[in-house]
C-alpha cells in the first residue's frame, strides 16, 4: 500500500475535529485504518475527567471499533495488511504468567491501563498535531477517534471477512464485557435468578448471555423506563425503577423472588447506590456480584467485611474475562450462529463528524450504540 512507512495525516481528537499526524507502526505495532467507531461511558468518563489521575491531554478517545489493517511493524507476523480487525483495549502477549493461567486475562505487558499515554515499545506517541508536531496521547491502548490509529499487535484480533465488521465493532468492547460477566465470570447456569442494575449496553449484553445461559428469570434495574422495551428483547422479564418505587431495590428483589434473592447480580451502572443495592439483591449463601460500571475516583466498596460471611460474594470483571487472541474467535462464530442478537445494540448509525452529536445521545440517555462510519 502506498502509505506504508510513510507518516498519515488524518483526523482525529474527540469533540475537536483536527488534522493530526500518525507515525508508521514500530515493532511488534501495527497502523489500522478505523472503519467504525462507537461510543462507550468509559469514554464519556475520559471526556469529562471524571477521574482526574487518569487525566491527559490532548488525547485522542475512543476504543470500541473495527477497521483494516494499513501497515504492520517488524516483528508482526499474525497479521497484514488488508486484514479485518478488531482493536482491544485490553491485549494478550500470550506469553507472561497471566496469559498462560486459565480464567485470567489482564495481561502482564498489555492489560488496560487507563493512566497509560504512550505506546508499551518505546514510550512515545504516534500521534502528533500538524501545525507544530507536537505529541497527542493514546487512550485505553486503541484511540479509535481517528481515521488511523497505531495499536500494540497483542491489542489487536484479526476477524473472518466473512463477519459484517459494523456488527463485528461491538464485539471490542461492550457486548464482550457483559456477555463475558455472564458466562467467564459468573458462570450463570442453567434455571438460575439474575438481577442487572443498569441496562445500557453492557447491562443488556449481560441479560442477552444470561438469556442464552437458560436463566429462569431476568430482573432489570434502571432509572430510565425507555430502556425497558430493548430489555424485554434481550430476555429481561422483570423491571424496576428506583424512582418509582417506595421500597429499596433490594427489598423489590427479595419480593420478586420470594424471598430468595438473585444467584447472580450485576453492576453496570458505575454508582455506589447501585453497588450496594445489587450486593444485597443476591441470595445470602450463593449470590455473586459482578462489578462492571466505571466508578468515578474516589470510591471505596460500600460493603462490611462482615457481610461476606454470609455467603455472598463479589468480583470485578474487565472485558468480561476473555483472553482477546484466542478466545474472541469463538465469540465471533457464536453471534454468526445467532447466539447473540448484536442488531440489538445499535440504536443509531451516524456519519463520523457527527460525533459531537453521538456523544450527547449517549450523555442523555437516548443512545446504546450510536454506530460511527468513517
Amino acid at each position: 500500500m502506498e502509505t506504508q512507512g510513510k507518516v498519515i495525516t488524518c483526523r482525529g481528537e474527540a469533540l475537536v475535529m483536527e488534522d493530526v499526524k500518525v507515525d508508521p507502526p514500530q515493532r511488534l505495532e501495527v497502523r489500522l485504518r478505523i472503519l467504525f467507531t462507537s461510543i462507550c461511558h468509559t469514554d464519556l468518563s475520559a471526556w469529562k475527567g471524571e477521574n482526574e489521575a487518569q487525566q491527559a491531554y490532548p488525547r485522542i478517545l475512543g476504543h470500541e471499533a473495527a477497521g483494516i489493517v494499513e501497515s504492520v511493524g517488524e516483528g508482526v507476523e499474525d497479521m497484514k495488511p488488508g486484514d479485518h480487525v478488531l482493536p482491544i483495549f485490553t491485549g494478550e502477549c500470550g506469553d507472561c504468567r497471566v496469559c498462560k493461567r486459565d480464567g485470567a486475562n489482564l495481561c502482564e505487558r498489555f492489560r488496560v491501563d487507563p493512566m497509560k499515554k504512550v505506546m508499551v515499545g518505546d514510550g512515545k506517541t504516534r500521534f502528533f498535531t500538524s501545525k507544530d508536531n507536537k505529541p497527542i496521547y493514546h487512550f485505553l491502548n486503541t484511540s479509535t477517534f481517528s481515521e488511523y490509529t497505531v495499536i500494540d499487535s497483542a491489542c489487536v484480533v484479526k476477524v473472518d471477512p466473512q463477519f459484517p465488521l459494523e456488527k463485528m465493532s461491538l464485539l471490542s468492547c461492550g457486548v464482550s464485557t457483559g456477555v463475558g460477566a455472564a458466562w467467564n465470570v459468573a458462570d450463570i447456569q442453567p434455571g438460575s435468578t439474575v438481577a442487572i442494575f443498569g441496562l445500557g449496553a453492557v447491562g443488556l449484553a449481560v441479560a442477552e448471555g444470561a438469556r442464552a445461559r437458560g436463566a429462569s428469570k431476568i430482573i432489570g434495574i434502571d432509572v430510565n423506563p425507555d430502556k425497558f422495551p430493548l430489555g424485554r428483547e434481550a430476555g429481561i422479564s422483570e423491571f424496576i425503577n428506583p424512582k418509582e418505587c417506595d421500597k429499596t431495590v433490594h427489598e423489590r428483589v427479595m419480593e420478586i423472588t420470594e424471598g430468595g434473592g438473585v444467584e447472580y447480580s450485576f453492576e453496570c451502572a458505575g454508582r455506589i447506590e447501585a453497588l450496594r443495592e445489587a450486593f444485597l439483591s443476591t441470595n445470602s449463601g450463593v449470590g455473586m456480584t459482578v462489578l462492571l460500571g466505571v466508578h468515578a475516583s474516589p470510591q471505596l466498596l460500600p460493603i462490611h467485611p462482615m457481610e461476606l460471611f454470609q455467603g455472598r460474594s463479589i468480583t470485578a470483571s474487565v472485558f468480561g474475562g476473555f483472553k482477546p487472541k484466542t478466545q474472541l474467535p469463538l465469540l465471533f462464530t457464536q453471534c454468526l450462529q445467532g447466539q447473540l442478537n448484536l442488531d440489538l445494540f445499535i440504536s443509531h448509525q451516524l456519519p463520523f463528524s457527527d460525533i459531537n452529536k453521538a456523544m450527547q445521545l449517549l450523555h442523555q440517555g437516548k443512545a446504546l450504540r450510536c454506530l460511527l462510519r468513517l
